[in-house]
Formats: structure tokens, C-alpha cells, sequence
């Protein structure tokens, strides 16, 4: 597989926890922060001239950047799998917790955080351990209706969760997810896009890590007409450590973006990113019809991130003809006092010598082909750490597999 161009383009944001601009003012962002706001008028309406727009179809966004998309309805949001130690709030906008996770960095989280009806915060007390994951069911408004959504997920110190993140259904739908993980604690979470084929999901994650914490982040994206997610990370104290994880699949007709930042500002942490992906496309050249990816992996280290270890990764595995996957890596380093950092990007087809080795031990073509994109996603699932979540992406793909022939 030949690497692709890399491109040098990146935003973050600041250290800042909140920041606002008077009227007129820009959104402006440079190398050294990301403007954020809770206010939508504070953010101009994006554009494709934009970097961090430029791949974003606008026309299936629905008026979800520029204000025209306006609530109809509410998404259903469901908790279970609690147990002592766990609480479950549904609060407003004055809470003051929202937004100690993150601030919105754009105009579409920031419409959702000024459009909810209410958010739900979902705590785990201070050095309880569940032995059992929390699921979080998030339904979509439904067919030709609009919703906006914000849910904060709370470790307090020395606390271990596993919490599934189960987002299904139709519509059009912006939400904001907060983690705030405290100190010494440890949370998996698992995401999943399920969506059915007309949704359009723009979502921002805002990840707040703490000393010594520990966050293992998957995404999985498998439905939906257009989902654009934006994972942002941020460390407040010395020896977090963070695994991003990612695994898409795209059909015919479907825009799976990916969006990530991780923000080196303290010393000794550590991050690495893994995410795959499958495409394929209508083999008929309509280009309606193009699978298309987009992944684009931030890191920024800064002067104060000594002793930080980093490494990103992204692979991406066309299927079809009429398929196209964006692919780029960035890595900005403020200072030399570092352990590594480094980043990796290849996109093709298949593997003919894998193929070949297989078939030549007597595996038939299409058995062949199924075992190679069967074993290109097996490093990521085989890291989730829920059975039942792992037994249902493997009877995804398989699906997939089904439509593509392989």
C-alpha cells in the first residue's frame, strides 16, 4: 500500500477552559489554539474554504453549520447497567459541570449546546470499580426531523468504568459528549454509529484526562448517510495515557469523517491512535454513489509536554472502484524533550501476495478476500473489551462483506 500525501494543515485548540469574542469578532484559528464558545453567533458560518471544512460535503449537512437546522424534536437517551455508586441526571444548560470536559470549537456544537432540551450527566463515584459495562442508548428523532443532544460521562478519582455509547436510528442529529476521567482513574469508552441510512450526525467529544488517568476511546462507524465525529483530548496533570481507537466501514453513498486532536500540554503522558477503515463504492463510476473517508489525526506537543510518547496510525482498505479515502496525518512538536512521536498513513487494495499465500494453501478467492479484510479489522475489535459489542461488529462486516462480494 503507497502512502498518500501528507499534508501539513492542522487545528487545535488552546489551554483555555472558555473563551468568547465580542460581536463581529472571528473565529479565528492559528497553530497555537482553537477559538471555543458556547455562543453560536460567536462563529462564522463555515465554509469548504476552510481546512477543518474542506472535506465535508455542505449540501447533506442539512443547515446543521449554518443555523437553518432548527430543533423538532428530541433524541431518546437511555441509561442502564448501573449499579451502587453510579448516577444518572438529566440537568440544563446552568449546570455548572457542562463544559469542564470542553468547550464547542465550531458552530455546530456549538448550536447543539444552545439547542438541547436537557443534557445527562452519568457519574461514577469516587474508587467505585464496575464489573459490568453502562450503556447508554442514544435513538435517534427520526425520519426528516431535527435533534440536538449533550451527555457528559464523570469518573471521579481512582474510579474504573467500561461505558457503551449505543447511538441508532434516523434523522438529523449534533451532539456534544464530554468524558472528565479524574485522577488515577480508568474508563473505556465505546462508541458506536449504528445509524440507519438517512441520518446525518455531526458529533464533537471533548476528553478530559487527569493525572495518571487512563481513557481507551473507540469509535465505530458503520451507518448513516453522512457522520462527521470530533474527538478532542486534553490532559490536565503528568501520566495520562490515551488509546484512540477507530474502525469504519463506508458503502456506496456514505461520508464517514473523522476529526481527532490530541493536545500534549503536560509532561510524561502518553497517546496512540489507531483507527481502519473499508470502503466501497457503486462500481457503475456514479459519483453520488462514491464511498467516501475522511481521517485526519492531529497531535500537538507543546514546550511544557516533556517525556510525552505519541504515535498515530491510519489504514484504510478499498474494495471498489468508485470509492475515495482522505488520509492525513499531523504532527506538530514544540520541544526535543520527548520520547517519540511519529505517524504512519497508507491507503489501497488488496494485498495480492496475502491473497496469493492464501490461495495457495488451497482457500478459494472469496474466502480469501473475506479472511484478509476479516483480519485487518481484528486489531481493533479484539481490543474492545465488551463480548457483545465485539460479536456484533464481526456480524457487521460480515454483512458488508455481503454487499461487496467479497
Amino acid at each position: 500500500m503507497a502512502d498518500p500525501t501528507l499534508a501539513t494543515a492542522r487545528d487545535h485548540r488552546g489551554e483555555g477552559a472558555h473563551a468568547h469574542v465580542g460581536e463581529g469578532a472571528h473565529a479565528h484559528v492559528n497553530k497555537g489554539e482553537m477559538f471555543t464558545s458556547f455562543d453560536v453567533d460567536a462563529f462564522e458560518v463555515p465554509s469548504p474554504r476552510e481546512e477543518v471544512w474542506r472535506f465535508t460535503p455542505f449540501r447533506r449537512l442539512r443547515g446543521l453549520h449554518d443555523g437553518s437546522a432548527q430543533r423538532t424534536a428530541d433524541p431518546v437517551i437511555e441509561v442502564s447497567g448501573t449499579a451502587d455508586g453510579v448516577t444518572v441526571e438529566a440537568v440544563g444548560r446552568d449546570d455548572v459541570r457542562l463544559g469542564q470536559g470542553g468547550v464547542p470549537f465550531d458552530r455546530v456544537a456549538a448550536q447543539a449546546f444552545s439547542s438541547f432540551t436537557d443534557a445527562t450527566v452519568v457519574t461514577v463515584g469516587r474508587e467505585v470499580e464496575l464489573s459490568d459495562p453502562v450503556v447508554v442508548s442514544i435513538t435517534g428523532p427520526g425520519e426528516g426531523e431535527v435533534a440536538f443532544g449533550h451527555i457528559q460521562i464523570r469518573l471521579e478519582p481512582f474510579a474504573r468504568a467500561v461505558v457503551v455509547l449505543d447511538e441508532q436510528g434516523s434523522g438529523t442529529y449534533a451532539e456534544n459528549i464530554e468524558f472528565v476521567v479524574g485522577d488515577s482513574a480508568s474508563l473505556t469508552v465505546v462508541n458506536v454509529h449504528d445509524w440507519a441510512d438517512d441520518m446525518v450526525h455531526v458529533a464533537a467529544h471533548h476528553v478530559r484526562v487527569g493525572r495518571d488517568a487512563v481513557v481507551r476511546h473507540f469509535a465505530i462507524s458503520l451507518g448513516g448517510n453522512l457522520v462527521r465525529l470530533s474527538p478532542v483530548v486534553h490532559y490536565d496533570g503528568p501520566g495520562g495515557d490515551v488509546e484512540l481507537w477507530g474502525l469504519y466501514f463506508a458503502d456506496a453513498g456514505q461520508h464517514l469523517e473523522q476529526r481527532l486532536l490530541v493536545d500534549h500540554s503536560q509532561p510524561h503522558c502518553r497517546s496512540n491512535v489507531v483507527y481502519k477503515g473499508a470502503l466501497q463504492g457503486d462500481p457503475s463510476g456514479d459519483r453520488t454513489r462514491e464511498a467516501h473517508t475522511v481521517w485526519i489525526g492531529d497531535v500537538l506537543i507543546r514546550p511544557a509536554a516533556e517525556g510525552t510518547d505519541t504515535f498515530e496510525l491510519n489504514r484504510n482498505l478499498v474494495l471498489t472502484d468508485n470509492a475515495r479515502a482522505d488520509s492525513v496525518p499531523n504532527l506538530e512538536i514544540e520541544t526535543g524533550e520527548i520520547v517519540g512521536a511519529g505517524h504512519a498513513s497508507a491507503t489501497g487494495r488488496f494485498d495480492d501476495e496475502q491473497l496469493f499465500y492464501l490461495q495457495a494453501r488451497g482457500i478459494p478467492e472469496e474466502q480469501a478476500r473475506r479472511l484478509v479484510i476479516r483480519g485487518f479489522f481484528r486489531e481493533v475489535i479484539a481490543k474492545i473489551a465488551v463480548p457483545e459489542i465485539r460479536e456484533r461488529l464481526e456480524a457487521a462486516i460480515e454483512r458488508e462483506l455481503q454487499i461487496s462480494g467479497a
